[in-house]
């Protein structure tokens, strides 16, 4: 099977396997309380008049007669029911907030060039053990919207910045720095109730790491650069599911960087404070690039999450890569990348 072909199968079995994956997950989707609709309990009557001047007249609401009297003691009443629901608009005033918390837009969780802090050990077949590592993260500039601590809305500017290493683990290499990739972008991004947008700019370029230019004399360094232009959508259908998709285009290129790429999605992570106990997560992301014919990769994570009020989160878990390599000094090599990590995202 092709390369592209073997990419294809793999992105259509991790779309069906997905929910498979996630039994616990989707058993909160049906349980998740919005924080507007708490559940109190049961409400218990104590047997107290509710109105003592006019219990003797009759309600009316209708075509439904409510008696006077007071129901007997120890009655219940339903509990409100705990229901699932996309974010919506909040109605809190727009203000101007300087470094306001969390971002409007969040990095997608599966892809492997977006600014956080993260380490991955993971082995690739036909080389061995490498580690990749990710330091660098993404933080709002100036807002203005809400003040929600969980689904803040209106527009929002950020700055974002990260290196993107890959060291060797192999025991004749002894963490030998392999190549490097720089980013650093500004996204001008906007949330409305299910919908986020982000309309970005962001430079990424690559360097073969020395240590293996001393291993390989032979081999050659390119001098990959992206200067790039992207428009994002993302969905929430549900507070805890996230479906995107973006395009970009890079207006200035070099090293084999050809103008376009396309990245889609789908991110499962519980929203709001998760307490020591965590959930479940779950990530697909699908990258393609015009420099590799149109081919890419697919990366899928799972594992166990934890999350503050103000949108921070620390992932653990799995990672497999199949595609055309992430590491753009070797992006015109095809790998296949199984192994372990950990995510932090502001």
């Amino acid at each position: 099977m092709s390369r592209r072909g073997g990419l294809v199968v793999w992105m259509v079995w991790g779309w069906l396997l997905s929910p498979a994956c996630l039994p616990a997950a989707w058993g909160q989707l049906e349980t998740w309380p919005l924080p507007s609709a708490p559940d109190y309990g049961p409400a218990l009557y104590d047997g107290a008049p509710r109105d003592l001047e006019n219990r003797a007249i009759p309600r009316q609401s209708g075509d439904v007669t409510f008696p006077a009297d007071d129901p007997p003691s120890g009655t219940r009443y339903p509990a409100a029911v705990p229901f699932a629901s996309a974010p919506v608009p909040c109605s809190d005033p727009y203000q101007w907030q300087l470094l306001p918390d969390g971002l409007l837009y969040k990095s997608y969780l599966a892809s492997g060039r977006e600014p956080r802090f993260a380490t991955q050990w993971v082995y690739m077949r036909d080389h061995g053990w490498v580690w990749d590592v990710a330091l660098g993260g993404r933080v709002g500039l100036l807002r203005y919207g809400t003040t929600d601590e969980i689904y803040p809305e209106g527009f929002q500017i950020d700055l974002e910045g990260a290196v993107f290493p890959r060291m060797d683990l192999e025991v004749n290499h002894d963490r030998d720095l392999m190549a490097v990739d720089f980013r650093v972008g500004v996204p001008w991004t906007v949330r409305q109730g299910p919908w986020e947008g982000k309309l970005a700019y962001y430079h990424i370029s690559s360097h073969l790491g020395d240590e293996l230019m001393v291993a390989y004399p032979l081999t050659t360094r390119i001098n990959y650069v992206r200067d790039c232009v992207v428009l994002g959508v993302a969905l929430r259908p549900h507070a805890d599911l996230r479906l995107y998709t973006e395009a970009g285009w890079a207006f200035n290129t070099d090293g084999g960087a050809q103008p376009w790429e396309f990245q889609f999605g789908i991110d499962y992570s519980p929203a709001g404070p998760s307490g020591l106990c965590g959930a479940p997560f779950f990530a697909v992301n699908g990258h393609l690039r015009e420099e590799v014919d149109y081919g890419g990769g697919l990366t899928v994570q799972t594992g166990w999450q934890w999350s503050s009020r103000t949108g921070h989160l620390f992932r653990a878990g799995m990672q497999y890569f199949n595609g055309m390599s992430d590491q753009r000094q070797f992006f015109a090599n095809h790998e296949e990348l199984i192994g372990m990590g950990i995510w932090y995202d502001y």
